[in-house]
């Protein structure tokens, strides 16, 4: 199900009426270069690193949602609290599949759908071909983005409706497969609608997906059939008393507060203040953000190398686990002027303050 919504915009679906354009940021051709040269020994995934994650962070998840459904008091919550965090990083690897050559990593994407994506309701193709437009060079920050809003141009309370909408996810996601992929392949004209409109992880409201064709179309079928038949299967559970609905709240509400987390990270992924123009390479990895170490808790709130985010859009080969290496590196390299610096921020609060901030603003 589409996470999109239509959010406070001027008539242009990006330029706010009567705003100065902002100054265009030319490329930095050294710190391009140095990042480049510095990293084309990172680019190999590692198969034990990414098997050796998904597997436990999923029986982490796992084990930690039965206690919460099953133990008692204050440990289920402590169970719910670890389960939240330990399928959050697993379904995090959907950014990863999307990005990596599947020829290096054999059978790695059938065996996420099935660990996480099916279960959880986010099967792969919510996010393959979708993601990949938001680093496309000419399109990141503009209208053709899926991934991208001015919300520091908008409203204040379009930051508080952003993660609302997240947290109901999980019951989008069950009318999605549930519902709509079983009528879809009945009713004439629902199927078009249902993929342009509720088949990508996207948050900009504009965007409409584009069919799959040939193997893709194959894939794509074969995940969402297995997906229906689960979200089927366990809502009939359910209605017959097989799953009781407390096991079944919770399940949810431990689904929903992963995606709210990762709609926060969101929030903080980029700065938001791209107005629809195209931008330079430079001007989109100054307009993301790193939060390297020494903090620690973006390891929670932005796992599986999602708090190189700046560099990640640099650099979008490498994989998640030679991220912080290649960051080192090319810190270390840098001169202190470079711009590659001031994509680097300390932590959450500051992030969300700003952005509120610039919203106040308004």
């Amino acid at each position: 199900m589409s996470s999109t919504i239509s959010l406070d915009r001027a008539a242009s679906p990006f330029v706010a009426a009567g705003r100065e354009a902002r100054p265009r940021i030319a490329d930095d051709k050294a710190m391009l270069k140095v990042a480049a040269e510095l990293t084309r020994d990172l680019h190999a995934p590692k198969p034990l690193i990414y098997w050796g994650d998904l597997a436990l962070s999923a029986l982490v998840g796992y084990a930690a949602l039965a206690g919460a459904i099953h133990l008692p008091g204050a440990w289920a919550l402590l169970a719910g609290v670890v389960a939240v965090f330990a399928l959050y990083r697993a379904g995090s690897f959907i950014h990863e599949v999307s990005h990596m050559k599947h020829a290096a990593l054999p059978g790695f994407r059938g065996g996420w759908n099935a660990i996480v994506g099916v279960p959880l309701l986010i099967p792969s193709f919510m996010y393959e071909g979708v993601h990949n437009l938001h680093h496309a060079k000419t399109r990141y920050g503009t209208v053709e983005d899926p991934e991208y809003l001015p919300l520091a141009l908008m409203k204040p309370w379009t930051v508080p409706l952003f993660v609302l909408v997240s947290a109901l996810a999980p019951i989008g996601f069950l009318i999605r497969y549930a519902v709509l992929t079983p009528l879809s392949f009945v009713v004439p004209g629902l199927r078009r609608t249902v993929v342009e409109r509720f088949s990508a992880l996207a948050i900009n409201p504009q965007f409409r997906r584009r069919a799959p064709e040939g193997e893709a179309k194959a894939l794509w079928d074969r995940v969402e059939i297995a997906t229906s038949a689960w979200a089927i299967a366990l809502l009939a559970a359910v209605a017959t008393g097989v799953v009781p609905l407390r096991s079944f709240g919770i399940f949810l509400a431990v689904v929903s507060a992963t995606m709210v987390i990762n709609q926060v990270r969101t929030l903080v992924a980029h700065l938001w203040e791209n107005e629809g123009e195209p931008m330079s390479v430079t001007a989109q990895y100054l307009d993301s953000v790193n939060v390297p170490p020494p903090t620690l808790l973006p390891a929670l709130w932005a796992p599986v190398g999602l708090r190189y985010h700046a560099l990640h859009h640099l650099l979008p080969g490498v994989p998640y686990h030679s991220l912080g290496e290649a960051h080192r590196r090319i810190t270390a390299v840098l001169e202190p002027d470079s711009p590659y610096h001031k994509a680097s921020y300390k932590g959450l609060p500051g992030l969300l303050g700003r952005l509120v901030g610039s919203t106040l603003g308004r």
